[in-house]
């Protein structure tokens, strides 16, 4: 059957609306094609010019071949299969596949295909409509590997910080039993700090104090001597819970194995501002001489997961010690 056959001994109202419909098919945004499996190898009888924008092939060089000629190299055996099973079942269905354009660049294709059904009950024609997921699927991988490098990066980072709270916990205690409750309550606090900071960011809004305070406890080893909030402390949008939280994590981090955290005499404050946004300072005074390091695998890491949800992160390396600006604007 071909989809431009004549169509004059046809009811005036049927050829009527089959020409609506291939007006709509034609000029409709998402590609689409037509094949018909009444004729050998079930060739494509009509596409659409999306469908030509999308795949690169001019309309002259599509109809009349069967759609594997959108598949290549690392076109997977599982995808053609299902495409097999949704065509021989008559049912309606959308499968993921990897084919190619004419240039040779390959994109994924959400291809969902079903049946027309004639008079008798079985297919006369097979539809097809295509959408390019591959910048979806390239985001989600994206998303995936940072995660991943994230999380790597923050389990290296966690002998070295209980090494550093260990030792200071150490000039503090005067025996062992001493010692070991120190040590043993500060780990345990340090434990729920990464748990919680690895959470689900689908978690409710939260106060900004009670949100960063276990964090804090567990990497100022000398509570509120060495600690203190300044300025406002607002409702913490959902969205912004797990880069505000991981970004603290990792300046804290970076201070007790560096800077001002991992000094007797060291100090932070951490200043706030919610009128416009969000906005935080973070400023260590009292350890150290400080040296820009070399290496910015931490700071690149969560400069990704800050730029993520719209915000800006500057690191200003004072030789007094570091000061960080965080920035989540209202807007964002």
């Amino acid at each position: 059957m071909n989809i431009e056959a004549d169509t004059t001994t046809r009811p005036e109202t049927d050829r009527l609306n089959e020409e609506r419909l291939l007006e709509t098919i034609r000029h409709a945004r998402l590609p689409l094609c037509i094949t018909d499996p009444t004729l050998p190898d079930n060739p494509i009888v009509f596409a659409n010019a999306a469908f030509c924008a999308l795949t690169g092939y001019p309309i002259e060089e599509v109809v009349g071949r069967n759609c594997r000629f959108l598949q290549g190299r690392d076109t997977s055996e599982a995808s053609i299969d299902r495409i097999r099973q949704i065509i021989t079942s008559g049912e309606v269905d959308t499968v993921e596949i990897l084919n190619y354009r004419k240039d040779g660049t390959s994109f994924v294709n959400a291809l969902q295909i079903g049946p027309i059904m004639g008079e008798d009950g079985t297919p006369v024609l097979f539809f097809g409509s295509q959408l390019d997921t591959s910048s979806r699927r390239e985001g989600e991988r994206q998303a995936r590997e940072l995660a991943d490098r994230e999380l790597g990066h923050r389990l290296r980072n966690i002998v070295n910080v209980m090494s550093v709270m260990i030792r200071m916990s150490a000039r503090e205690a005067e025996d062992v039993q001493t010692l070991a409750r120190i040590v043993d309550g500060r780990l345990k606090t340090l434990s729920e700090a990464h748990f919680r900071t690895i959470g689900d960011s689908s978690e409710s809004a939260a106060r900004l104090r009670e949100l960063l305070r276990p964090i804090l406890d567990a990497y100022a080893p000398r509570g509120d001597a060495q600690f203190a909030f300044e300025g406002d402390d607002p409702q913490v949008p959902a969205d912004l819970i797990s880069a505000l939280t991981l970004t603290v994590h990792e300046l804290a981090t970076n201070s007790v194995k560096h800077g001002a955290l991992g000094a007797h005499a060291g100090r932070v404050a951490l200043e706030v501002w919610a009128d416009d946004g969000l906005r935080l300072c973070w400023t260590e005074r009292g350890g150290p001489e400080v040296v820009a390091p070399e290496r910015r695998s931490g700071s690149g890491i969560i400069r990704s997961l800050v730029a993520g949800v719209g915000g800006t992160l500057e690191l200003d390396w004072q030789r007094e010690g570091l000061v960080a600006r965080l920035a989540f604007p209202a807007d964002r």
